[in-house]
């Protein structure tokens, strides 16, 4: 008997061990996210001729039912298939990215150190190292009129 509680409280000493572990890479990868802009848009699914009403993740060659996401690897991004709320026969595709990549700037380079692509996203965004006073310019996005 004394055998099992020691046992059953060295098991609740770890698990009280890793869940602080977790809390903490938890809150680190919240200050990080804070720092990357995530992209986000609704294209059209790709949709499947044998399996309406699903999406076609062509990175996984694989079909999704609605409401499930699935990462865009190699690329760094994710997306989710989305019901059309103006016509729910309809499947949608959000898509969300690093977006697009800073106009060219001689006193800005990547940062070798801090990016990342193999990691998930969006902690696989490229990070910009910048001269002192020197900001990263953006392309404009311009939204594509709605078809009705």
């Amino acid at each position: 008997m004394k055998a099992q509680i020691a046992f059953v409280c060295i098991a609740f000493l770890f698990a009280s061990v890793f869940v602080n572990c977790e809390d903490d890479k938890d809150n680190k990868k919240d200050d990080k996210s804070e720092e990357i802009k995530v992209y986000k848009r609704l294209i059209p699914a790709d949709v499947l001729r044998d399996f309406p009403g699903m999406c076609f993740a062509s990175t996984r060659c694989a079909t999704v039912e609605p409401g499930k996401t699935w990462d865009l690897t190699p690329f760094c991004g994710r997306s989710t298939c989305v019901l059309d709320e103006s016509n729910p026969a309809k499947l949608l595709e959000l898509v969300e990215d690093c977006g697009p990549l800073p106009l060219a700037n001689d006193k800005c380079k990547l940062d070798t150190e801090k990016t990342n692509k193999t990691a998930p996203f969006p902690y696989c965004c490229p990070t910009f190292k910048c001269e002192p006073g020197v900001k990263l310019e953006y392309p404009e996005i311009k939204e594509e009129p709605k078809k009705e």
